[in-house]
């Protein structure tokens, strides 16, 4: 996921997929932790995903506060 990608989304596909990426990190961390899930750097990831999105939602919130103060 790069954040181009991201910024092509609309708000609601963002908070969608980041409800799904907290699933994913909580079943990718109980599965590591229990010995199930053998890439141990899945769940660095996905959270490296997380921050992606978070940050385009960030950013769509500025920019839409500097729209409607001009």
């Amino acid at each position: 996921m790069n954040a181009k990608e991201l910024r092509q989304k609309s708000e609601q596909e963002l908070l969608d997929t980041k409800k799904n990426l907290e699933k994913e990190i909580r079943e990718v961390s109980l599965n590591t932790l229990q010995g199930k899930e053998k890439n141990v750097k899945k769940a660095g990831l996905l959270r490296r995903d997380m921050a992606k999105i978070l940050t385009v939602i960030n950013e769509n919130k500025i920019l839409s506060t500097e729209k409607v103060g001009n």
